[in-house]
């Protein structure tokens, strides 16, 4: 695994610290929701209500969801709860947005939003709509910004993995690893159309501006 999302929900493997079967390697970090939502409230302090894109056939995205609802709890922010399962779920979600008049939105990455970032990205510049995403690639596609593990340095240490095992380790013997390197990217070019200004101290602490 280079970036896999909840191998212990879905019985991939019997423990991070001892998968016990023939699949080891690297996870994602679901905690990260909570730090997002922050992201967001820091950008627009008087952010009320957010939209969040999960899927909810993913463990993983379930995962992620809950750390965002505990960090809304504690940032007074009501949650609108947008539940896709296929790419046909995904205009359904929009319309929602639309009707219910969302401040922002939070796109869980998983397989499934990562087919559709091109179209969810897409959707919040059309909506004029203050997004944060997962992955780095959504800022590539015009998200306004991203905070997650870097896929780069996750693959990179992968390769560990594979030598390690070449070598004649097993992989029920080599614990999971967790993401160590996080990033976060800001499409300031999309941050313009939209109307908005990054404050100094969140581009200070950005690890790419896309101009």
């Amino acid at each position: 695994m280079a970036n896999a999302g909840d191998p212990l929900g879905t019985g991939l493997v019997a423990s991070l610290a001892r998968p016990g079967g023939n699949v080891t390697g690297l996870i994602m970090a679901p905690d990260l929701g909570g730090k997002r939502l922050e992201l967001l409230k820091e950008l627009l302090p008087r952010l009320s209500r957010v939209a969040v894109v999960w899927n909810a056939a993913n463990p993983y995205s379930a995962r992620v969801f809950e750390e965002t609802q505990r960090a809304a709890e504690t940032l007074a922010i009501e949650l609108q709860s947008l539940e896709v399962r296929s790419p046909d779920d995904f205009d359904g979600a929009f319309d929602t947005v639309r009707r219910k008049h969302t401040d922002a939105l939070v796109a869980v990455e998983d397989p499934l939003t990562f087919s559709r970032l091109k179209q969810i990205a897409e959707f919040c510049a059309d909506n004029r709509l203050p997004a944060v995403y997962g992955l780095r690639e959504f800022a590539e596609a015009g998200g306004l910004m991203t905070y997650g593990a870097s896929l780069g340095d996750l693959y990179r240490r992968a390769v560990g993995f594979v030598d390690k095992i070449l070598r004649g380790a097993e992989p029920a013997h080599l614990p999971v690893e967790q993401p160590t390197k996080f990033e976060l990217v800001i499409n300031l070019k999309t941050a313009k159309a939209l109307g908005l200004k990054i404050p100094p101290t969140l581009l200070a602490r950005a690890d790419e501006v896309i101009e």
